[in-house]
């Protein structure tokens, strides 16, 4: 199991990673995507939608159920990932890369010291 340290996670299973000016990039942890089995469509959010902590901010589909994406921040949607569409294994093949759901303007910064560091989420994930 991966737990890069640039990240932080949220108890949902997603993560953030600060990009600068108050923007991140969200996606689902290996955890997660593993948990999940063969992803198979992913129900993105939509550019410009407003998100809340613990909101659904879309969904996944994999051979063994459906999930919904919990927002782990609040903050306005800048851009999703378009390679989901044709490619939504790419979450289970590159969840911290190639497979990020969302890029987010942050509205509450200060949500960010909230999340867990990875040994934290390693740790309440084994």
């Amino acid at each position: 199991m991966n737990f890069p340290d640039d990240v932080k996670y949220h108890p949902d299973h997603m993560w953030v990673r600060p990009e600068g000016g108050g923007e991140v990039t969200v996606g689902i942890s290996d955890f997660a995507q593993d948990q999940l089995g063969t992803v198979i469509y992913v129900d993105l959010p939509e550019a410009e939608q407003d998100l809340s902590v613990g909101e659904e901010l879309g969904a996944v589909e994999s051979a063994k159920s459906v999930s919904d994406l919990i927002s782990p921040v609040s903050g306005v949607v800048l851009e999703v990932n378009p390679g989901l569409e044709d490619q939504p294994e790419l979450l289970n093949q590159e969840p911290y890369t190639g497979g990020w759901v969302a890029r987010v303007k942050l509205s509450e910064p200060d949500e960010l010291d909230e999340l867990m560091e990875a040994a934290a989420y390693a740790a309440a994930v084994s």
